[in-house]
């Protein structure tokens, strides 16, 4: 029976399990791997699964996969992660790192306590992709803004942004297990997003804090989502409902998100925490 070594972290809330390549071969199905192992009664449990593989062009490159077995193209959650792995386990010791993703190669600046551990994490995410058909979605215009969508026989108004994965965010009254369970499945597989999407839904505190709550694509409801809360953040501003710095309050804790300019980059801002770690056999 085969095994690999894991590490299993988690960033506010948002938890996968993590695997290493720089000093193991995974030689088998990895969709399906990432499916046993998400498994929470079976497996080791996590929102997905994530790889951390040497690169090129960058300190480490990251491969992510939801819950499901689906291949996303970033999380912003998982790539802080990736970072302290990087930094604690000593594959790179620079206090800016850079990590490949589906996205692109991201900057990142570790922050670390007195003994030299990861705590913080600050996450240059690049521009949000705002044109329809680049997100994608069949909305036409950039950027997609307040547009009408039927949400499980509701009509919502919605915000699109990509930030490497695409996201749908409703801004509502009041968040509920009505909005996120009930809609959240429709505005995901709704036929205006040809990859699917993620859901957020959020409830605007003050111009400079919400609440947000996110049904992600291939995994249901998280207690984070990185690059949902950067989306969130983009589309506050494009409505005009926050300003351009937020608090975002999640299920798992608060991330800080900055969108400076219009045609700049959105930096996110939160920590990183490892679990435990151990050896997981392969189900044959």
């Amino acid at each position: 029976m085969a095994e690999i070594r894991f590490t299993k972290m988690h960033g506010a809330g948002n938890d996968y399990v993590y695997v290493s390549t720089f000093d193991q071969t995974l030689d088998t199905d990895l969709a399906a791997l990432a499916r046993e192992v998400s498994d929470r009664h079976f497996g080791i449990g996590g929102d997905g699964m994530i790889l951390i593989h040497p690169s090129e062009v960058a300190d480490a490159r990251m491969q992510m996969f939801n819950a499901d077995g689906s291949e996303g193209e970033m999380c912003g959650n998982g790539v802080r992660c990736v970072a302290k792995y990087v930094y604690d386990h000593g594959i790179s010791k620079n206090k800016t790192l850079k990590i490949e993703t589906g996205a692109g190669v991201l900057s990142l600046d570790v922050g670390t306590d007195l003994e030299d551990v990861v705590r913080q994490v600050r996450v240059n995410m690049g521009r949000p992709i705002l044109d329809g058909a680049k997100i994608p979605t069949t909305f036409d215009g950039e950027p997609v803004v307040n547009v009408p969508l039927d949400g499980d026989g509701r009509e919502l108004k919605v915000t699109c942004v990509s930030m490497g994965n695409p996201h749908c965010v409703t801004f509502v009254d009041e968040l509920s297990d009505d909005w996120v369970l009930g809609v959240g499945p429709s505005v995901e597989n709704d036929a205006h997003f040809p990859n699917r999407i993620n859901a957020e839904f959020v409830e605007v505190v003050s111009p400079t804090e919400v609440k947000m709550r996110v049904w992600e694509r291939g995994s249901g409801e998280t207690l984070a989502c990185g690059t949902g809360a950067c989306a969130v953040c983009v589309a506050g501003v494009l409505s005009g409902r926050t300003e351009r710095t937020i608090t975002v309050h999640l299920l798992g804790g608060d991330l800080t998100i900055s969108w400076p300019e219009d045609d700049g980059p959105v930096f996110m801002t939160g920590p990183a925490t490892e679990v435990f770690g151990g050896t997981y056999c392969i189900n044959d």
